[in-house]
């Protein structure tokens, strides 16, 4: 297999609001306009058709690049997920007559969203709230733009399996997806132009190993049915496959080579922790040992092969891991943190072991040993230090999005705390 493509394509973070002063041509008629995910416009003349929309703050900006190519009514617009960064902006595009089409599972989405919204909002802020708030100021300082709310929209016109709209000459088909990322995955399929839009089926960032459940509150997914959708897309032969994230992917021999290679590695890695299961090897040691052979290669800068050995392990068996009693009653161990502290003599045997245990290489031992002194003394100096020693170690090695902003935003907290204390 050619090498694999994530290895020259951009990071996560990378992943920016919208600010592009022109939409971008494609080709022909299909243009993008780039942000937290990309919208797309099909230019035909009997008017446009608007794939994903953006967060509502940023929509302004993919609006007006879109009307600067023209500003024929919206008769479409398409949704391939139902996720914030997709339909934020619908309520900005939509005009008197415009159809809104999802998959049939959207309204069950945006109920999930509805419920757990501030739940969700607060677990995702450490890796976006930076980023996000920069933009906004941007656009109210220097855009011109005026606050426009977060849409969370009704479709107009929804389907369970496949739908097929023509507009201007354009054949569009629409074919669920239900291993993407929502309960509403679709693509859409240009049959004339060999164009898929596959909208973060295959993950935020192509080529990389797929999120199957994200550290910032989602519901598993299976990756039996990521496969069985996978596979959809590799049974169309796309020549241009537009995904959620920065550039196309062109030509049918490198897309069909890259969705071959992704769909190996997940079933590999499902298939590995099916088996350590049946061998009776915990979901911690199956987070260690299963790894993927070099010729599966993929990366891991959004989604990580541990954490879906987790999530593949608890979508079978449930979060009950057969360890140990105190798993089915409403106790943490930071409930005994304080007996440990007393048990070691006070806390200063626990920082030494943390100090040593980060000294040998193991941070993340640095990491809990620091923590329950911290639970028990939340301003000793050296439980602190240590702690952050330990989370600079563990950032500096890694390449994953969302690992990274989570211990960015440890360490920003940890230094801040240091600061604070060493001032007075």
């Amino acid at each position: 297999m050619p090498e694999p493509l994530y290895r020259s394509r951009p990071s996560g973070f990378e992943i920016l609001p919208a600010s592009m002063s022109d939409a971008r041509r494609i080709r022909d008629n299909l243009f993008v306009s780039e942000g937290l995910s990309n919208t797309y416009l099909i230019n035909t003349s009997d008017g446009r058709i608007v794939v994903n929309t953006g967060m509502g703050f940023e929509a302004p900006i993919h609006k007006r690049n879109f009307d600067r190519i023209g500003e024929a009514p919206v008769r479409y617009i398409l949704l391939t997920q139902g996720h914030v960064d997709h339909v934020g902006g619908v309520d900005l595009f939509r005009e008197e007559g415009t159809e809104v089409v999802a998959q049939a599972g959207n309204a069950a989405h945006q109920l999930d969203d509805q419920r757990i919204a501030a739940f969700r909002s607060a677990r995702s802020a450490f890796a976006f709230s930076k980023v996000i708030g920069q933009s906004l100021r941007h656009m109210k300082e220097e855009g011109g733009f005026g606050t426009v709310g977060q849409s969370r929209p009704e479709p107009t016109l929804t389907f369970e399996d496949q739908l097929t709209i023509e507009l201007g000459g354009e054949r569009l088909e629409l074919i669920a997806t239900p291993g993407g990322e929502t309960l509403d995955s679709m693509i859409i399929w240009m049959p004339d132009r060999g164009v898929c839009f596959a909208g973060n089926l295959f993950s935020a960032l192509f080529g990389h190993f797929p999120n199957l459940v994200t550290i910032r509150g989602d519901r598993y997914r299976d990756p039996l049915k990521f496969i069985e959708s996978l596979d959809r897309v590799l049974a169309l032969e796309p020549e241009l496959l537009l995904v959620g994230h920065h550039d196309p992917v062109e030509g049918k021999s490198l897309v069909c080579s890259e969705l071959l290679r992704l769909r190996e590695a997940v079933l590999y890695v499902h298939d590995e922790t099916v088996k350590g299961m049946n061998a009776h090897r915990n979901i911690h040691q199956l987070m260690q040992e299963v790894k993927l052979p070099r010729e599966l290669e993929v990366g891991e800068g959004y989604g990580k092969v541990s954490w879906s050995v987790r999530a593949i392990w608890e979508n079978y068996a449930g979060w009950f891991h057969h360890d140990s009693t105190t798993e089915l009653y409403g106790f943490g161990p930071s409930a005994i943190h304080g007996d440990l502290v007393e048990l070691a003599g006070g806390p200063d045997a626990l920082v030494v072991r943390a100090r040593e245990k980060l000294d040998t290489g193991e941070p993340v031992q640095a990491i809990a040993l620091s923590e329950i002194v911290l639970d028990v003394d939340s301003e000793n100096l050296s439980a602190l230090e240590v702690n952050l020693d330990a989370h600079r170690r563990l950032e500096a090695e890694s390449v994953n999005f969302w690992l990274s902003s989570w211990l960015r935003k440890e360490i920003d907290q940890l230094s801040s705390r240091i600061d604070r204390m060493e001032k007075t």
